[in-house]
């Protein structure tokens, strides 16, 4: 089977990449290695693919291109494929210091992409979005029928290519699904986020950093959980035109989280608070029924096993991650 995945050098495409090749299927990565996102990961993701290759009856090709070139787009999109889209300029903060970026990548981006699958007859459309379409969340767990209300350009920009997604499952026959993410995590993790930088930051004895009070809480989805919910799209076709929220089921809150990280690995630092970010969310929690009814979907990992697993990674890893995310 044909797949196309973009973003494919990154941290969830990487992870889709890596398992359609274990998996046997013809993968076809397009990434444009922006630095936002550590190269050096990029170019690690790149090699294990490559070895998962070299080991399965499927292939792997790493096509260097940007979303944003339609002409790169129509060359690398299969003929009756399947398109994993999560190629996209990620960072809700940055987000606010240029939005124009933010629209031109995930949204002219997205419609590049969806008008080549509509030519190619692609069979499956399958887009990143995330949990920042519905902005500050009016309740919680939040639904899928619930409001959309971003509050950054980032989360506008997502939200805009969802539903060019869905409008094109309707209008033009192109089977498309969005999937909502939230506050994915796990090994080869962009190395700014939280569990990245708590872990680090504990086992080089220096102290925890929150913004804000700690009092918010996320949702954190381990990698391995958002696979699994991306690999059931190749077989079902029950979530067509629809978006679905994929999250741990669970919640936690960040000063909660820092100080589980401290004690089990640094427990007599502090922990230092800075000043939040506006465009930050309070609170997220998904409701993932629909996930499980749509795509029999089930978290595996709660946020205990998640980290655990994610430390256990991060230290058989350390030489070439930590630096990675000491420098960000």
């Amino acid at each position: 089977m044909e797949i196309l995945v973009t973003g494919g050098a990154g941290f969830i495409g990487g992870h889709l990449a890596e398992r359609f090749v274990a998996d046997g299927h013809d993968v076809t990565v397009l990434d444009n290695f922006d630095p936002f996102y550590a190269t050096g990961i990029k170019e690690r993701t790149v090699e294990l693919c490559r070895d998962r290759a070299a080991d399965a009856s499927g292939s792997y090709t790493l096509v260097e291109g940007d979303v944003r070139d339609a002409d790169t787009v129509q060359s690398v999109v299969p003929t009756e494929g399947y398109i994993f889209h999560q190629a996209a300029q990620a960072g809700v903060r940055q987000s606010v210091d240029d939005p124009r970026r933010y629209h031109e990548i995930n949204v002219d981006g997205t419609l590049n992409l969806l008008d080549a699958a509509r030519e190619r007859d692609v069979r499956r459309f399958i887009c990143a979005s995330s949990s920042s379409v519905y902005g500050e969340m009016a309740s919680l767990p939040v639904s899928e029928s619930d409001p959309t209300t971003p509050k950054s350009p980032y989360g506008a920009s997502k939200l805009a290519a969802e539903r060019y997604a869905c409008a094109y499952d309707s209008v033009y026959d192109l089977p498309a699904v969005a999937l909502r993410y939230f506050t994915v995590y796990g090994p080869r993790m962009r190395p700014n986020m939280a569990i990245s930088n708590f872990v680090s930051r504990c086992l080089n004895d220096d102290p925890p950093v929150i913004y804000g009070d700690g009092t918010q809480t996320r949702d954190f989805t381990f990698i391995e959980d958002i696979v699994d919910a991306n690999v059931q799209l190749l077989d079902t076709d029950a979530a067509d035109g629809e978006a679905v929220n994929v999250g741990s089921t669970d919640t936690i809150e960040i000063r909660t989280l820092a100080r589980q990280i401290r004690d089990r690995l640094a427990p007599d630092l502090d922990i230092v608070f800075e000043a939040r970010h506006e465009a930050d969310t309070d609170h997220t929690h998904a409701d993932t029924s629909k996930a499980a009814d749509l795509l029999d979907y089930e978290p595996d990992y709660t946020i205990d096993e998640g980290v655990d697993a994610f430390i256990e990674w991060y230290r058989a890893n350390r030489e070439w991650y930590e630096p990675l995310v000491r420098s960000s």
